[in-house]
């Protein structure tokens, strides 16, 4: 491998929607992007490392498969409970509740436009997954 692969980050993820607007209100209102530019009606919403493009598209409703999803690492169990009680507060399209499968504490959600999110946490996965969790 390559010193170039090995320095690799990543850089984005793009999701088409076709309700950009609730879209990109959830990103900021949940996840805490910001919205650096918009064009055409889509937009580019930031996070420290990585940004995230919402694309619009109005020919159809971006269809994905079930289990397609980007994940989001919180800090602790008790974060993840408060986040989780947030978006059933606000009526965030929740996939499941919260639970534990060894690895750590999630739960999963959908976007407006139906992406899926993993939010999750790995501070009381078991031990034997740590091994597997890089710094």
């Amino acid at each position: 491998m390559t010193e170039a692969i090995k320095s690799m980050r990543l850089n984005h993820l793009s999701f088409p929607s076709a309700d950009v607007p609730a879209t990109v209100e959830f990103f900021e209102r949940h996840l805490g992007f910001t919205v650096s530019s918009t064009w055409e009606g889509s937009a580019i919403l930031k996070r420290p490392g990585f940004d995230v493009v919402i694309d619009c598209v109005t020919d159809h409703v971006p269809a994905y498969p079930r289990a397609f999803h980007a994940g989001f690492e919180l800090p602790t169990p008790e974060d993840l409970n408060a986040l989780y009680e947030q978006f059933v507060a606000e009526g965030v399209d929740m996939e499941t509740g919260i639970f534990n499968n060894g690895r750590g504490s999630r739960f999963f959600c959908r976007a407006p436009g139906g992406v899926m999110f993993e939010l999750n946490t790995r501070a009381d996965a078991a031990p034997e997954y740590r091994t597997t969790f890089e710094d």
